[in-house]
């Protein structure tokens, strides 16, 4: 969608949204046929002429002052992150065209990842377009069933993986998030290739993410509940806090945390046990062989040391 094709829909979906009753305009009852204001209506509230106005919503932000963006967004009643969207658009409007251009693969700083690891609580990294980057092991443990993938993404997983609505409690509030947190992203970063790819993507192959998306609702999470249904521990009922990483522009940090003395914080203590034994099986099929037979995955110069290394500890025992 063009961007004058996306200012278009979300400006009359706001006006949808709104009634005369919400406002201090005086509705003289009638049929109205029109589910919220009208343009004149809108038009009046943010003081400017119904010309004006229908060029706003007919996509040409080009040129429309700080003043008038937000007298608009007074008259739609618009919340902070809609009101941020709505100024991205602008943006977006008023800047030269450029290039969709490809975003280097995120990789965490090594400071990050210990401070990751050094959490005893879930914490996972996610980029604009919901790619897992990084996490530590109760990350990986909370969110076991999107690790699987090679690549793991929550929002492929909410929409196009068959387990995430038994995973998720509240399945059709977690894709209304994901496909609000989705937008609000595509309003900041629009020249993002792989997150137009994603957008694309859910739209062609799942419908409920159309549905969603049509809903055209910005999102941004920052803090508050989630239900899982994991997989091995069942229903946990936890708090979420989202951090901007530092230096990292368009990198979060999620971390996931249980009341004390609850039901949920003794299921995140069979979470952790069940993590460390899955991780320390992990270690030890990758781990070499401690006996001095060759192994077959090795390389002869490999084997050789190894046996070396065998009869030296042999010898000192």
């Amino acid at each position: 969608m063009s961007s004058k094709d996306e200012v278009r829909a979300f400006l009359m979906s706001r006006r949808a949204n709104i009634t005369p009753a919400q406002t201090d305009l005086q509705d003289f009852g009638g049929q109205r046929r029109v589910p919220g204001l009208r343009r004149s209506e809108v038009a009046m509230l943010a003081g400017v002429s119904l010309d004006y106005y229908t060029r706003l919503e007919r996509g040409n932000l080009r040129g429309v002052s700080e003043h008038v963006l937000n007298a608009l967004a007074n008259a739609l009643q618009l919340n902070e992150l809609e009101r941020e969207y709505l100024f991205g658009l602008a943006r977006t409007a008023t800047a030269p065209t450029a290039a969709r251009t490809a975003q280097k693969k995120p990789v965490v700083r090594e400071s990050v990842q210990r401070i990751l690891d050094s959490m005893s609580v879930p914490a996972v990294v996610w980029n604009r377009q919901h790619d897992l980057v990084a996490s530590n092991l109760m990350g990986r443990a909370l969110y076991s069933p999107q690790f699987e993938s090679d690549s793991p993404n929550l929002a492929r997983f909410i929409f196009l993986d068959p387990r995430a609505k038994d995973y998720y409690v509240d399945w059709p509030l977690a894709r209304q998030m994901t496909a609000a947190m989705l937008r609000m992203e595509a309003g900041r970063d629009p020249l993002n290739a792989e997150l137009t790819a994603l957008i694309g993507e859910l739209s062609t192959r799942s419908p409920e993410f159309r549905s969603n998306w049509a809903e055209r609702d910005v999102h941004e999470h920052r803090t508050g509940r989630k239900l899982f249904r994991h997989p091995v521990v069942g229903v946990v009922d936890v708090t979420y806090d989202v951090f901007e990483m530092p230096g990292e522009k368009g990198l979060w940090i999620g971390i996931y945390s249980v009341e004390e003395c609850s039901e949920s914080a003794e299921k995140f203590a069979l979470l952790a046990s069940w993590a460390a034994t899955n991780d320390q099986v992990a270690a030890q099929r990758l781990a070499p062989p401690s006996s001095g037979h060759p192994n077959r995955n090795q390389t002869p110069a490999q084997n050789q040391t190894l046996t070396a290394k065998s009869s030296r500890s042999t010898g000192e025992q």
